[in-house]
């Protein structure tokens, strides 16, 4: 076969192994990236916080992915979600927590929106003006984790951290304190009042007050409580009594309290001690009296002003109160009598007795068949009676007086009802009303009108003379006045003529060389020589008395 092509000289075709293909450097890019955002995810997921729910009956400024909330001025966490709960009655807002703060969401944390907020008690809030509403947070001191809470509706008044004491106080009603009213020792603001509540049964309200340390050590078991609140005025039989802690407690109100200076020295309190609240100092600080004597009074007089709580004294000196007032029938006229129950207080009797006797009057006071027997003396041999008094001339309100009256006729002390029935006198307060009266009706006696009429026609007999008197003036100035002047200046002139009169003459009779005082001299020398020779004869005529007769001696005849 010529045609055919021999087998040695084709190419022989060998079978070669497929080419493993290489990766490209392009690809470690899409790793590379994948595995970073990997990395960011894990580490995301292993300091992510937790995730929290909050509810809260309005959600007022809180709006998702703005809202934060803080604890201590510092970020904790962010609102992620705000929406509706509880068939739309309430509002779940969900939070997401920061990793270093998951330690702070326990059971007993709070949390309330903060919002600007001016009340008599104070501002707060004022940082939300710029920054917008936020949610507060205060730790707790419990260690149970928690994620689902309820929000407060308004903010603690106290922090959690605030080193003091809570205390609880019982009330028969609020008065004007509300939350954040302050607290006040010796009218310094020592604390605030945190709540209050009504209790179950309806007949008192609980409240709750926090002392700051270290004030709280003042607060002991016998410490008393009273409502600050307001202005306290009181006009009663002592005067006019005005009292307030301070401007704020004005109008916001407050609570003060004080330790009696009689209470025994004793440890501070115990947190969560209950004590009572009184409504006014005076009140809280009485002195409690361990032992009392109920008696009753009957007065067949007016007791108006006379009310429950009016004083009982001994000698001026506070020896009890009045329980009741009240209109009681005597079985022997059958006529209307006044009836005042009162109790006394023998202890305050004793405590003002500085005698050598004070141990037996003690005892005396301990004893009732004691005390009933010394009580007998004193009404019978002493005359000691009971008299109503004016506590006020201003109010008008009475008190129950003791006093001695010995021209009283004799009574003595009925024991045998279940209260002892001490006999009375008849106060002074109706001759002084009687006195007041018999006044008046002189008073009324007097003519008034007759006197007004009177008195008119003085004043306009007055009227009539005074305009006489100004007439006659007039008529001084207008008539006498110009003669008056020309008299004055006669006058005057006749002066001048004297004065040189005078001088004249003061030339002639008194001037040194005066012709006058000559001559005067020369007069005055004549006399004195005739008064020399009188006097040398009286003397011949006393030595010589016959010489009148008979002549000089040697003288011819």
């Amino acid at each position: 076969m010529a045609d055919a092509l021999d087998s040695s000289t084709l190419p022989q075709a060998t079978l070669t192994p497929p080419r493993r293909s290489r990766v490209s450097a392009i690809w470690l890019i899409p790793l590379l990236a994948a595995a970073v955002a990997i990395g960011i995810a894990v580490n995301r997921i292993l300091n992510e916080g937790p995730t929290i729910s909050i509810l809260f009956q309005s959600a007022e400024g809180v709006e998702a992915g703005k809202t934060i909330i803080k604890y201590k001025d510092v970020k904790i966490g962010q609102v992620t979600a705000v929406e509706l709960h509880q068939n739309y009655s309430m509002v779940r807002v969900t939070a997401k927590i920061d990793k270093h703060a998951e330690g702070l969401m326990v059971e007993d944390a709070k949390f309330w929106v903060v919002q600007p907020q001016v009340t008599l008690s104070g501002v707060s809030g004022l940082s939300t003006l710029l920054s917008g509403n936020y949610i507060g947070f205060e730790m707790g001191k419990s260690s149970k984790p928690q994620r689902h809470f309820t929000g407060l509706k308004v903010a603690p008044v106290i922090p959690i951290d605030q080193p003091g004491r809570e205390f609880e106080l019982s009330a028969s009603d609020l008065g004007s304190v509300s939350v954040g009213s302050p607290l006040y020792f010796r009218r310094l603001q020592v604390g605030q009042v945190m709540a209050y509540q009504l209790d179950p049964d309806g007949n008192s309200v609980s409240i709750r007050v926090f002392v700051n340390t270290p004030f709280d050590h003042f607060v002991s078991p016998e410490t008393r409580f009273w409502n600050a609140s307001g202005l306290d005025v009181s006009l009663g039989e002592s005067g006019l009594d005005v009292r307030t802690q301070s401007l704020v407690s004005l109008l916001v109100g407050g609570i003060a309290f004080e330790t009696p200076s009689s209470a025994v020295e004793s440890a501070p309190a115990a947190a969560d001690t209950t004590f009572v609240l009184y409504g006014d100092r005076a009140t809280a600080m009485k002195q409690p009296e361990t032992i009392s004597r109920h008696y009753v009074l009957y007065f067949a007089e007016s007791l108006r002003g006379l009310t429950v709580g009016a004083p009982v004294t001994l000698f001026g000196l506070p020896a009890g109160e009045v329980t009741d007032v009240g209109i009681d029938i005597d079985s022997a006229t059958t006529k209307l009598r006044g009836r005042v129950e009162i109790v006394a207080y023998p202890e305050r009797i004793v405590s003002d007795i500085h005698t050598v006797q004070s141990a037996s009057a003690q005892a005396m006071v301990q004893s009732p068949e004691q005390s009933h027997a010394f009580f007998q003396r004193l009404v019978m041999d002493r005359g000691l009676r009971a008299q109503l008094r004016s506590g006020s001339l201003l109010t008008g309100q009475l008190l129950v007086a003791f006093d001695f009256f010995p021209d009283a006729p004799e009574a003595e002390v009925d024991w045998s009802p279940k209260m002892p029935v001490i006999p009375t006198v008849p106060s002074t307060l109706t001759n002084l009303e009687d006195k007041v009266s018999s006044i008046l009706a002189k008073v009324d006696k007097i003519p008034f009108e007759t006197i007004g009429t009177e008195l008119a026609q003085t004043l306009l007999t007055l009227n009539q003379a005074i305009e006489g008197i100004d007439k006659a003036v007039n008529n001084i100035d207008a008539d006498v006045t110009p003669e008056l002047k020309l008299a004055i200046a006669a006058f005057r002139r006749a002066m001048v003529t004297a004065n040189k009169v005078i001088k004249n003459t003061d030339e002639t009779l008194l001037g040194q060389d005066a012709p006058g005082q000559l001559e005067l001299r020369d007069a005055l020398q004549e006399v004195s020589r005739a008064a020399r020779s009188l006097r040398v004869l009286t003397d011949y005529l006393e030595r010589n008395p016959s010489s009148l007769i008979r002549g000089k001696d040697g003288e011819k005849p």
